[in-house]
């Protein structure tokens, strides 16, 4: 039996781009997954449209209550997941090409490995093949952590242990707890992981992080605060992260 891969969707009033979301997870050539919805208590049309899918599909499984935001959210379904495998893909966002979880199972049952990650391309809301900024990462060592580097976080898939050996997200974060937990994960000497030189994750433009000037105020107030408390660096590490960003725009 092949590994089982979970994949997590948190869902807020996501309407617009869910349908998208849930066609790219289940049109993918990998078949053992589980499929899990952890909606916070949509007032739109996102839990009828989710219900609907769900009815089609036993993979779907969904659970719709009050959160405290989204990395609350991405708790839960770490504790609901059942795979061997973890990963995430966001409301917004969609899958770069229907192999995508074929080519990281593959590389969980060839190699001994924790963790793999790819790229992801930022794309325009309402024109997908419009590329805005590119996401290109690199094969990991220990170094660059004072950098301020980190994986695109859609695109990590983790092994469940990880998330045993490691615990959740940290809430007191709201916009870097993704930040938070990679920089803990990479640190940890115990673990490999793989970078796969290809495009996973498609993320429509406008997150919360970069919605605003306010939330990159706050934001790089957030990365100093993990940079700190997981001593992995210091100001030249927020410089060299924001920096390497406006880089992202002029990749092609």
């Amino acid at each position: 039996m092949r590994l089982k891969l979970t994949i997590i969707t948190a869902t807020y009033n996501s309407s617009r781009f869910i349908e998208d979301c849930m066609n790219s997870v289940l049109s993918q050539d990998y078949e053992n997954i589980e499929y899990l919805i952890i909606d916070g208590a949509s007032t739109d049309d996102t839990l009828s449209k989710v219900k609907l899918a769900a009815a089609f599909n036993p993979k779907i499984k969904i659970i719709s209550e009050k959160d405290n935001g989204i990395y609350d959210a991405l708790n839960k379904g770490v504790r609901h997941a059942t795979g061997d495998i973890v990963g995430f893909v966001h409301s917004d966002d969609f899958l770069a090409s229907k192999n995508i979880f074929s080519n990281i199972i593959d590389v969980f049952e060839k190699k001994d490995v924790d963790g793999v990650y790819g790229d992801l391309d930022y794309v325009d809301k309402d024109n997908v093949d419009s590329v805005v900024r590119v996401w290109k990462s690199c094969d990991f060592y220990p170094s660059l952590l004072k950098k301020g580097w980190m994986p695109a976080h859609p695109t990590l898939f983790l092994k469940k242990q990880v998330y045993r050996k490691h615990g959740s997200f940290n809430l007191k974060y709201k916009i870097a707890a993704d930040y938070d937990f990679m920089v803990r994960i990479f640190k940890d000497e115990t673990l490999k992981f793989k970078y796969v030189n290809k495009v996973f994750t498609k993320m429509r433009i406008g997150g919360a992080s970069n919605r605003s000037i306010k939330n990159i105020i706050h934001k790089t107030k957030e990365d100093y605060s993990v940079i700190k408390s997981n001593k992995a660096g210091g100001l030249d590490g927020i410089l060299n992260k924001n920096v390497s960003k406006i880089k992202q725009f002029f990749i092609r």
